[in-house]
């Protein structure tokens, strides 16, 4: 996309035009009339567009070539050529998305000057849809646990395809970097990722954002589902959509195009749609909060995004990831983990999951001093922590037990947490606390915790025989 197109159906004119832009060091194609126009665009889109706004002998005049152009390249620059009784459709093309107009008869160097200006803007588009695709193509996905071979292997099995994908799983674990994974790696890598926060867009805004608008005083307003034309669209926490926008959207998916709010004209898209909730969908549906035909539509590829409790295994990769991202974009400290920190960091509740990691992690290089490996003394939100003189401090609970009944519900949870911990691999948790595999089987039966499939990875829990007044929740 590097030549200017010239559509003007007087041929002295395209051709003179043509000359003088091809003296300055463009490439050019001619076109005489409205078919040959829309025959140019289809083959290959043009770096720019220069527009007669009268075409005799065309099915299309220069403003419906306009809105075509503007509705399948909105990136393309279009200067629209207008002779003296024209300006005031001049001024209207501008509205309809037009850069600029050029009288007839034109100056050269009046032309010259807007064709250099249109030039660099379109330059400047281009580098701006490379530097977002290059933000996307770095957005990691990093694991290495059983749950998260599972969830990459889903993730690879739809990149290929054109397939709506609904992920779910809880907050911050990690479902926009997954839909950006399944972009980057996808036959629509090179077009656009739009994103609709549908929590953060007031209902009554919703419609103008995602369909865009016509005004008579600010022409043509792209909406992010035609930002979004020939890529992915990803609809955020999707339950959060207005009921009445289900609708709407409900029918771009069936017919792939829409209204602009206040426009009549049909706009065409061709957009794969990735959607992502952390909510029981049906249950919004029997609450009557969702639309099920919408649900069906959007649900055609389900994939569950597993929380970081079911990875604990990866916790010292992110850890480490977090890190270097963190000194490389920010400046912050190269820091080396502390095994004590690593270990403390494995056993801790992350209600935020990876979000909160990162996070914390960033609070800790800011924090810091700087120096050394992080140590488990900068973690922060332990409830029970080592005194100051080295003494464990009890939660109230397990105070209040007899010793032998306080002595199991401690083993119990520290060998829960130990397990979940390594992923379930009961030969690394054997070794970590010092006991023979065949001891450490003994003393789970004995305690009452068996192990289980959960998220692509083995996890303990408590049996359903253990002690209730004991265990550990």
């Amino acid at each position: 996309m590097s030549d200017i197109l010239i559509v003007d159906d007087e041929r002295d004119i395209r051709e003179l035009v043509s000359d003088i832009l091809e003296d300055e060091g463009y490439a050019t194609r001619l076109a005489g009339n409205s078919d040959e126009c829309m025959a140019a665009l289809n083959a290959e889109p043009p770096a720019l567009l220069i527009l007669d706004i009268w075409l005799k002998d065309s099915d299309m005049d220069g403003i419906d070539i306009l809105k075509r152009v503007k509705r399948d390249n909105p990136d393309v620059p279009v200067v629209i050529i207008s002779g003296h009784g024209n300006i005031e459709i001049a001024v209207a093309a501008i509205k309809q998305g037009a850069y600029d107009f050029i009288e007839k008869p034109f100056n050269i160097d009046q032309l010259l000057v807007v064709i250099r200006r249109a030039m660099e803007a379109s330059r400047l588009r281009r580098e701006n849809s490379s530097l977002k695709r290059r933000e996307v193509t770095s957005a990691e996905m990093v694991g290495q646990s059983a749950a998260f071979r599972t969830l990459v292997g889903q993730l690879d099995k739809v990149t290929k395809s054109n397939g709506r994908v609904m992920l779910t799983g809880p907050a911050g674990a990690g479902k926009e970097i997954a839909a950006r994974y399944i972009h980057a790696n996808s036959n629509r890598a090179d077009g656009p990722f739009v994103i609709v926060n549908c929590a953060s867009i007031s209902a009554d805004r919703m419609e103008e954002v995602l369909f865009g608008r016509e005004t008579s005083e600010r022409g043509v307003e792209a909406g992010l589902l035609e930002e979004a034309h020939g890529g992915v669209v990803y609809f955020d926490e999707v339950a959060d959509m207005p009921r009445g926008t289900q609708s709407k959207i409900l029918r771009v998916l069936v017919d792939q195009q829409f209204q602009r709010v206040g426009g009549s004209d049909k706009v065409r898209v061709d957009l794969r749609v990735i959607s992502s909730t952390s909510r029981d969908l049906e249950a919004e549906i029997s609450a009557g909060h969702f639309r099920e035909e919408l649900f069906h539509r959007l649900n055609v590829v389900p994939i569950k995004v597993p929380s970081l409790e079911d990875r604990r295994e990866d916790i010292p990769v992110l850890a480490e990831h977090f890190i270097a991202r963190f000194h490389e974009a920010q400046g912050l400290p190269s820091r080396d983990l502390s095994a004590e920190a690593v270990a403390l960091m494995q056993t801790m509740i992350w209600p935020g999951n990876v979000r909160q990691l990162k996070n914390l992690i960033e609070r800790v290089l800011i924090l810091g001093d700087g120096s050394g490996p992080i140590e488990a003394r900068e973690l922060p939100g332990e409830t029970e922590q080592p005194g100051a003189d080295g003494r464990v401090v009890l939660s109230g609970a397990l105070a209040t037990l007899p010793l032998r009944e306080a002595r199991e519900s401690f083993e119990r949870e520290y060998l829960l947490t130990q397990i979940n911990r390594f992923g379930g691999n009961i030969s690394r948790t054997a070794s970590f606390v010092g006991m023979e595999r065949s001891a450490l089987h003994r003393k789970l039966k004995s305690l009452g915790v068996v192990t289980s499939t959960k998220a692509g990875a083995r996890v303990a829990h408590v049996g359903d025989d253990a002690d209730a007044s004991i265990a550990v929740k």
